[in-house]
């Protein structure tokens, strides 16, 4: 009797295999064929799952947030309430480490996550799933602050997100030469800035 495919987990695998392609190669060296090599199935297996290219890549991308997404919901923003202090930077660190390239896990999916919004934008088809998940992050930051009462959480949270991005472009690009010590160095010296007067 034949093996029963599971299909969840097949598109898994190419998602993944697409992962690693944009790691190794960036957007522009990501085909069907390639992934399809990566993956090792043929082209065929790969259009079964995924229609196109373009769909390969909006899956991709939405893994990439469900992925940050599911670890930010390890950190629930009613534990904040209450924390002070050393205590709550610490667990707003915690929280905010979950969307940056501090071990393997985190850094392929932030080159991933920076493949993709540099791609989005020029192609608008990437737009909805990028200005999603920037939406998604202020708010889950907003709202942490907000319990945590920092002043002027919406505004902290904006210069949180422009600070995350700039961590993660620095961590995983040639751009900069930041090394997960000094990124989690600098991330503490901004979280003590806001919640530790």
């Amino acid at each position: 009797m034949p093996a029963r495919i599971d299909a969840e987990q097949r598109r898994r695998d190419v998602v993944e295999a697409a992962f690693r392609l944009l790691v190794a190669e960036g957007f522009g060296g990501l085909s069907l064929r390639k992934v399809a090599a990566e993956s090792g199935l043929n082209i065929g297996s790969v259009r079964h799952y995924f229609d196109d290219h373009r769909d390969l890549l909006v899956a991709a991308a939405t893994e990439v947030g469900d992925r940050m997404g599911q670890r930010l919901v390890r950190h629930p923003t009613e534990a904040l309430r209450g924390l002070t202090g050393a205590p709550a930077v610490d667990a707003l660190q915690a929280l905010v480490e979950e969307l940056l390239p501090v071990d393997d896990e985190r850094r392929v999916e932030s080159i991933v996550l920076l493949e993709f919004i540099l791609a989005a934008r020029v192609n608008p088809i990437f737009r909805p799933v990028t200005e999603q998940m920037a939406a998604d992050m202020r708010s889950v930051l907003t709202e942490a602050l907000r319990v945590l009462a920092a002043p002027g959480p919406a505004e902290q949270a904006e210069r949180l997100v422009a600070l995350i991005g700039g961590l993660a472009i620095d961590a995983v690009t040639p751009h900069g030469s930041l090394g997960i010590d000094r990124l989690r160095k600098t991330l503490r010296a901004h979280l003590n800035s806001v919640l530790i007067a």
